[in-house]
């Protein structure tokens, strides 16, 4: 499945790994950098799904390590505003996908994703997030933390109730700096996770074209 990611900001804070690790299934282990958990809140565009027009999506995401050694991604829960997707997603990839009403727009420079979940959802589940991207970092200046939070390639889920995993290939992520002007959230407590605390670590990415392969157990 190939498709285009557009405007896409990176946030993400360190946890207490014994506070994530039951979150995760067994079988996988729990990915750390510097003996924390990592928790990541992505939101971002969807485009080129074929017969789907494009999307906003936000994804709540942990990382982890498959039983052949893989570092992966793991998905609490991933908000998008196309039902079509939705149901897709949770039938091919048996991902935690929620119908959300959801919308991107800019102003002076600075991108505001706002989501808000449907029936039978709870509407309280929500996210409103404003950031400005900055300029890009030369490559030199990206470091192992940089990659651990976005150089996945790899996603894992629960289908049909075993465990399996889809590959995610695509070109080095062109990162830049951001800046979080507002940040207003309840995903990520509504994935029973606790109310992440300080200034996230932030990356932002105009354009990446994806393709995602097929599930496999």
């Amino acid at each position: 499945m190939r498709q285009t990611w557009k405007r896409l900001t990176f946030l993400h804070w360190p946890y207490d790994p014994a506070l994530v690790r039951p979150l995760v299934p067994k079988g996988l282990e729990l990915d750390t950098f510097d003996n924390a958990a990592w928790i990541g809140l992505v939101p971002f565009e969807i485009y080129n799904v074929p017969g789907i027009p494009h999307f906003p999506e936000t994804n709540v995401r942990t990382y982890v390590i498959g039983p052949d050694g893989s570092r992966a991604v793991w998905f609490f829960s991933l908000d998008a505003a196309r039902l079509s997707a939705v149901i897709g997603a949770r039938a091919a990839y048996g991902l935690p996908y929620f119908w959300a009403r959801m919308r991107v727009t800019s102003e002076d420079g600075a991108i505001r994703y706002s989501s808000r979940r449907k029936w039978p959802h709870s509407p309280k589940s929500t996210s409103d997030i404003v950031v400005k991207p900055g300029d890009p970092f030369r490559p030199e200046e990206l470091g192992g933390h940089d990659l651990f939070v976005t150089a996945r390639f790899r996603l894992y889920s629960v289908a049909r109730g075993k465990l399996s995993y889809a590959q995610i290939e695509h070109p080095p992520w062109p990162l830049a700096r951001a800046t979080v002007l507002e940040l207003n959230q309840t995903l990520i407590e509504s994935s029973s996770l606790a109310t992440p605390g300080g200034a996230p670590l932030v990356h932002y990415s105009e354009e990446l074209d994806v393709q995602i392969g097929f599930l496999t157990a």
